[in-house]
């Protein structure tokens, strides 16, 4: 019987979907298994041990060792290896390859609002190309939302206040539902839309339509510059913060003597309470824009300082390190 006649089976449209089928299919058969194992030995054993007379009294039993170790590691081994192939499967979804293209999300009552690399923006609506491995960074600007699309078997909660990074290769030329999980609203069930996986060349066709407001990063660039943070960054006798040039994946040193990563949520971290984690060697002067910086405005801002390498990709300050703790001048520019 094909999926498309047994609807409870969405279509398998990603190179994860197989996988998935398969342990869950082996998880509902060795429930089923033993589910009717059990269900077989009550009834056996109520009519083949019941009690034939007030006077008969059971025989004792003295147990049986093979029996036990049977019971005992059968189980055993089943769990360990259930266990071990979900792992591999959550670990296979967790890790984006190298080089994944990258599509920046934002939920938010009651839409889907999805940003490309090269600037072009949707609602409810996501083109892709098949074939490629699809690195999503995720954020919400309300509640928590649920990214959810049955066919890619792919379902990822979105967390206020920080980034959700998942990944799928969509392996069919196809229009496919893509839906809120997690109950967010009193519209949450119209939370829904369409992910169009298309041919490579119809791909490129669709997005060479651009944007006009250019690039990710050229918007970053703009909002950064809106926002005066190169007062304080710009390497120079102004430097009141940490400069920002490969700055992305390095390991940074507190004032308070602790390390971390420069990754997605420290950098959103830095912008929005930028005193909550100082870089070693400056002051905690950094304004805060929480409320004056939309989820939208933070992924480019990010993407901005992702794209400063030191050698030189997208202009911008030069040397160093993370906005914490920099940084005087107030935004004049509200940017929700």
């Amino acid at each position: 019987m094909s999926q498309q006649q047994l609807p409870l089976f969405p279509e398998q449209a990603s190179s994860a979907a197989p996988q998935v089928d398969a342990l869950y299919g082996w998880c509902v058969a060795l429930a089923a298994f033993f589910t009717l194992l059990v269900a077989v030995l009550v009834v056996y054993f109520a009519v083949r041990y019941r009690r034939r007379s007030e006077d008969e009294a059971p025989r004792a039993i003295h147990g049986s060792l093979p029996l036990e170790l049977a019971w005992t590691f059968i189980p055993l081994v089943l769990a360990l290896g259930t266990f071990y192939w979900g792992a591999s499967v959550y670990f296979h979804l967790s890790r984006p390859p190298d080089d994944a293209m990258d599509v920046y999300v934002v939920g938010k009552q009651w839409m889907w609002k999805f940003q490309h690399p090269e600037g072009a923006r949707e609602i409810n609506e996501l083109h892709l190309p098949v074939g490629r491995a699809v690195r999503l960074t995720m954020a919400t600007e309300d509640v928590i939302h649920s990214f959810f699309v049955p066919a890619f078997r792919v379902k990822w909660d979105v967390v206020p206040g920080r980034y959700t990074t998942a990944w799928f290769q969509p392996t069919k030329v196809g229009r496919y539902h893509l839906f809120c999980a997690e109950y967010c609203g009193t519209k949450h069930s119209g939370m829904i839309g369409w992910v169009e996986v298309m041919e490579p060349t119809d791909y490129q066709n669709w997005l060479s339509g651009g944007s006009a407001g250019g690039t990710l990063v050229q918007q970053g660039e703009r909002l950064f510059s809106e926002l005066a943070c190169q007062s304080c960054h710009l390497a120079g006798p102004t430097q009141r913060g940490p400069a920002l040039t490969g700055l992305f994946g390095r390991t940074v040193q507190l004032k308070d003597g602790t390390t971390v990563t420069a990754d997605n949520a420290y950098l959103r971290e830095s912008v929005l309470n930028p005193t909550a984690r100082v870089v070693a060697g400056y002051d905690p002067i950094m304004p805060v824009y929480q409320g004056l910086v939309n989820e939208e405005g933070l992924m480019a801002i990010v993407t901005y300082i992702k794209s400063l390498t030191p050698e030189g990709g997208a202009g911008g300050p030069s040397a160093g390190q993370v906005p914490s703790g920099g940084g005087t001048v107030a935004p004049e520019k509200d940017t929700r």
